[in-house]
Protein backbone atom coordinates (compact mmCIF):
# COMPACT_ATOMS: atom_id res chain seq x y z
CA UNK A 1 0.00 0.00 0.00
CA UNK A 2 2.49 2.32 0.83
CA UNK A 3 4.34 1.59 -2.64
CA UNK A 4 1.35 2.72 -4.37
CA UNK A 5 0.63 5.67 -2.35
CA UNK A 6 4.67 6.57 -3.25
CA UNK A 7 4.18 5.91 -7.02
CA UNK A 8 1.15 8.30 -6.81
CA UNK A 9 2.84 10.79 -5.48
CA UNK A 10 6.01 10.56 -7.52
CA UNK A 11 3.81 10.75 -10.68
CA UNK A 12 2.15 14.07 -9.29
CA UNK A 13 5.38 15.43 -8.39
CA UNK A 14 6.54 14.84 -11.67
CA UNK A 15 3.21 16.13 -13.61
CA UNK A 16 3.59 19.27 -10.97
CA UNK A 17 7.40 19.59 -12.01
CA UNK A 18 6.54 19.43 -15.82
CA UNK A 19 3.89 21.71 -15.76
CA UNK A 20 5.78 24.33 -13.54
CA UNK A 21 8.67 24.04 -16.31
CA UNK A 22 6.80 24.48 -19.06
CA UNK A 23 4.57 27.47 -17.89
CA UNK A 24 5.83 30.72 -19.35
CA UNK A 25 4.69 34.11 -19.99
CA UNK A 26 3.71 34.71 -23.60
CA UNK A 27 6.15 37.19 -25.63
CA UNK A 28 3.71 39.78 -27.44
CA UNK A 29 4.64 40.26 -30.88
CA UNK A 30 4.48 44.32 -31.82
CA UNK A 31 1.32 44.93 -34.06
CA UNK A 32 2.27 45.86 -37.61
CA UNK A 33 0.50 48.73 -39.08
CA UNK A 34 -1.10 48.26 -42.68
CA UNK A 35 -3.48 48.98 -44.70
CA UNK A 36 -4.06 45.86 -45.94
CA UNK A 37 -7.02 44.16 -44.53
CA UNK A 38 -5.15 40.60 -44.65
CA UNK A 39 -2.51 41.79 -42.28
CA UNK A 40 1.05 39.75 -41.87
CA UNK A 41 0.10 36.03 -43.02
CA UNK A 42 3.90 34.64 -41.41
CA UNK A 43 4.57 35.41 -38.09
CA UNK A 44 7.57 32.90 -37.00
CA UNK A 45 10.34 35.88 -38.34
CA UNK A 46 8.88 39.00 -36.68
CA UNK A 47 10.91 40.34 -33.81
CA UNK A 48 8.71 41.72 -30.98
CA UNK A 49 11.59 44.45 -30.22
CA UNK A 50 10.11 47.62 -32.07
CA UNK A 51 7.56 49.59 -30.44
CA UNK A 52 4.77 50.77 -31.92
CA UNK A 53 5.25 54.69 -33.18
CA UNK A 54 2.58 57.10 -32.64
CA UNK A 55 1.97 59.06 -35.74
CA UNK A 56 4.61 61.72 -36.51
CA UNK A 57 4.01 64.93 -34.52
CA UNK A 58 4.98 68.67 -35.10
CA UNK A 59 6.96 70.35 -32.60
CA UNK A 60 3.75 71.55 -31.06
CA UNK A 61 2.37 68.55 -30.73
CA UNK A 62 0.06 68.22 -33.27
CA UNK A 63 -0.25 65.14 -35.77
CA UNK A 64 1.27 65.18 -38.81
CA UNK A 65 -0.94 64.65 -41.57
CA UNK A 66 0.43 62.24 -44.56
CA UNK A 67 1.56 63.85 -48.09
CA UNK A 68 0.23 62.12 -50.84
CA UNK A 69 2.92 60.77 -52.99
CA UNK A 70 0.43 60.69 -56.04
CA UNK A 71 1.83 63.99 -57.11
CA UNK A 72 6.06 63.14 -57.16
CA UNK A 73 4.97 62.75 -60.92
CA UNK A 74 5.34 66.73 -60.88
CA UNK A 75 8.88 66.94 -59.31
CA UNK A 76 12.63 66.21 -61.07
CA UNK A 77 14.62 63.99 -58.64
CA UNK A 78 18.00 64.34 -57.76
CA UNK A 79 19.00 61.20 -55.41
CA UNK A 80 22.67 62.69 -55.57
CA UNK A 81 22.40 65.83 -54.01
CA UNK A 82 22.02 64.30 -50.34
CA UNK A 83 23.27 60.85 -51.05
CA UNK A 84 26.00 61.82 -48.49
CA UNK A 85 23.41 62.48 -45.57
CA UNK A 86 22.42 58.97 -45.78
CA UNK A 87 21.03 58.08 -42.13
CA UNK A 88 21.39 54.33 -40.80
CA UNK A 89 19.50 52.15 -38.42
CA UNK A 90 20.45 49.35 -35.74
CA UNK A 91 18.86 45.90 -36.24
CA UNK A 92 15.21 46.03 -36.20
CA UNK A 93 14.80 49.89 -34.77
CA UNK A 94 13.47 53.14 -36.65
CA UNK A 95 15.14 55.29 -33.78
CA UNK A 96 17.21 57.83 -35.63
CA UNK A 97 20.81 57.67 -33.66
CA UNK A 98 22.40 60.59 -32.38
CA UNK A 99 25.72 59.69 -34.78
CA UNK A 100 23.23 60.58 -37.70
CA UNK A 101 21.73 63.89 -36.39
CA UNK A 102 24.41 66.08 -38.12
CA UNK A 103 23.02 64.19 -41.50
CA UNK A 104 19.46 65.19 -40.40
CA UNK A 105 20.62 68.92 -39.88
CA UNK A 106 22.28 69.13 -42.94
CA UNK A 107 18.98 68.02 -44.82
CA UNK A 108 16.71 70.54 -42.80
CA UNK A 109 19.70 73.49 -44.07
CA UNK A 110 19.67 72.32 -47.80
CA UNK A 111 15.22 72.74 -47.61
CA UNK A 112 15.66 75.58 -45.84
CA UNK A 113 18.04 77.38 -48.35
CA UNK A 114 15.63 76.40 -51.44
CA UNK A 115 11.99 76.45 -50.11
CA UNK A 116 10.78 75.34 -54.04
CA UNK A 117 12.40 72.40 -53.00
CA UNK A 118 10.76 69.36 -51.67
CA UNK A 119 11.91 65.87 -50.01
CA UNK A 120 11.30 62.27 -50.70
CA UNK A 121 12.13 59.85 -47.34
CA UNK A 122 13.10 56.50 -48.82
CA UNK A 123 13.06 53.81 -46.10
CA UNK A 124 14.81 50.94 -46.67
CA UNK A 125 15.28 47.63 -44.90
CA UNK A 126 17.79 44.76 -44.37
CA UNK A 127 16.65 41.30 -45.72
CA UNK A 128 15.88 40.15 -42.93
CA UNK A 129 12.13 39.53 -41.72
CA UNK A 130 9.06 38.93 -44.16
CA UNK A 131 7.80 41.66 -47.04
CA UNK A 132 5.20 42.64 -44.72
CA UNK A 133 7.08 43.51 -42.00
CA UNK A 134 10.12 44.76 -43.84
CA UNK A 135 7.59 47.63 -45.61
CA UNK A 136 5.92 48.51 -42.09
CA UNK A 137 9.18 48.85 -40.77
CA UNK A 138 10.77 50.84 -43.76
CA UNK A 139 7.83 53.12 -43.83
CA UNK A 140 8.43 53.45 -40.03
CA UNK A 141 11.99 54.49 -40.46
CA UNK A 142 10.64 57.87 -42.93
CA UNK A 143 7.97 58.58 -41.24
CA UNK A 144 11.06 58.93 -37.98
CA UNK A 145 13.15 61.31 -40.19
CA UNK A 146 10.05 63.53 -41.13
CA UNK A 147 9.16 63.92 -37.85
CA UNK A 148 12.56 64.78 -37.12
CA UNK A 149 13.16 66.67 -39.68
CA UNK A 150 9.48 68.64 -38.68
CA UNK A 151 11.17 69.49 -35.72
CA UNK A 152 14.20 70.90 -36.92
CA UNK A 153 11.69 73.33 -38.90
CA UNK A 154 11.35 72.15 -41.93
CA UNK A 155 7.19 72.12 -43.02
CA UNK A 156 6.78 68.27 -43.12
CA UNK A 157 4.44 69.18 -46.32
CA UNK A 158 6.94 69.40 -48.29
CA UNK A 159 8.58 66.24 -46.83
CA UNK A 160 6.97 62.68 -48.57
CA UNK A 161 8.20 59.56 -47.55
CA UNK A 162 7.79 55.87 -49.33
CA UNK A 163 9.02 52.25 -47.82
CA UNK A 164 11.13 50.03 -50.32
CA UNK A 165 11.22 47.52 -47.71
CA UNK A 166 14.11 45.01 -48.30
CA UNK A 167 13.41 45.32 -52.10
CA UNK A 168 16.32 48.47 -53.14
CA UNK A 169 19.39 47.07 -51.11
CA UNK A 170 22.22 49.44 -50.94
CA UNK A 171 24.79 46.28 -50.41
CA UNK A 172 23.65 43.17 -51.94
CA UNK A 173 25.80 40.89 -49.61
CA UNK A 174 24.48 38.72 -47.36
CA UNK A 175 26.40 39.60 -43.85
CA UNK A 176 26.20 42.31 -41.05
CA UNK A 177 27.98 44.53 -43.29
CA UNK A 178 25.92 44.25 -46.26
CA UNK A 179 22.94 44.11 -43.41
CA UNK A 180 24.37 47.75 -41.79
CA UNK A 181 24.62 49.38 -44.97
CA UNK A 182 20.80 48.52 -45.90
CA UNK A 183 19.07 49.89 -42.99
CA UNK A 184 18.91 53.30 -43.89
CA UNK A 185 16.62 56.29 -45.29
CA UNK A 186 17.98 57.81 -48.30
CA UNK A 187 16.94 61.40 -49.22
CA UNK A 188 15.70 62.44 -52.58
CA UNK A 189 15.50 66.30 -53.36
CA UNK A 190 12.21 67.12 -55.46
CA UNK A 191 12.48 69.98 -57.58
CA UNK A 192 9.37 71.28 -59.13
CA UNK A 193 9.05 70.55 -63.26
CA UNK A 194 8.64 73.19 -65.32
CA UNK A 195 4.95 74.21 -66.09
CA UNK A 196 4.02 71.96 -63.03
Amino acid sequence: MNMKMLRSAACALAVIVATAGCHHKPVAVTPIPTSSPTGVTDTTSLPSTIPYNAPPQNPNGQPIPPVANSDLANYDQNPEKLAANTIHFAYDSAVIRDSDQANLQAVAQELQANPREALLVEGNCDERGTEEYNRSLGERRALAAREALAKLGVDPSRVHEISYGKDKPADPGHDEAAWAKNRRDDFVVLTPKMGA
